[in-house]
């Protein structure tokens, strides 16, 4: 958007219909809570599914990296990968180049509870756009990501 189309929205007038971004945050709110329930059936925590979703499309990620792609720090990313290399859901490898990198990879375990989980997330995703015919879906998830894409800084990376 031209800074000079943005100059043109107005904010809401009192006792008028809710600023988008209150309504962002409360459907942001409620898909977390929902999510956390879905994906708590499964085993799996909402950070820990997304961070196996961002390993099953990019194989082979640092802690580091991943922690960034997951939006989390890297601290509670080692404490993740830990969890998951005792629950057999993840390999390490040492990097070909630099020995003291280790390569996060989804095992066949992780595989299959990432599956669980992404089950549960469609299910909600479906009840959540329950009644918006396809090309809503669509123009929804284009006007979000043209949001995102509007306030996103130009070294941030954006996952699911």
């Amino acid at each position: 958007m031209e800074a000079s189309t943005a100059a043109t929205v107005e904010s809401p007038p009192a006792g008028d219909r809710p600023r988008v971004t209150y309504l962002v945050k409360r459907l942001e709110s409620a898909v977390r809570r929902d999510m956390d329930a879905v994906l708590r059936e499964q085993g799996l925590t909402t950070p820990q599914y997304a961070a196996l979703s961002i390993l099953r499309r990019h194989p082979g990620l640092s802690s580091a990296e991943l922690a960034r792609r997951a939006f989390v720090t890297a601290q509670s990313m080692q404490v993740m990968v830990t969890a998951f290399l005792r629950h057999g859901w993840v390999q390490r490898e040492s990097d070909a180049v630099n020995q003291r990198i280790l390569r996060n990879f989804l095992t066949p375990a992780g595989a299959e509870i990432l599956a669980r989980g992404q089950e549960a997330a469609d299910q909600l995703e479906w009840r959540m756009v329950d009644g918006l015919g396809g090309e809503q879906v669509q123009c929804l998830r284009d006007a979000l990501d043209a949001c995102v894409r509007n306030l996103q800084s130009g070294d941030a990376v954006t996952e699911e």
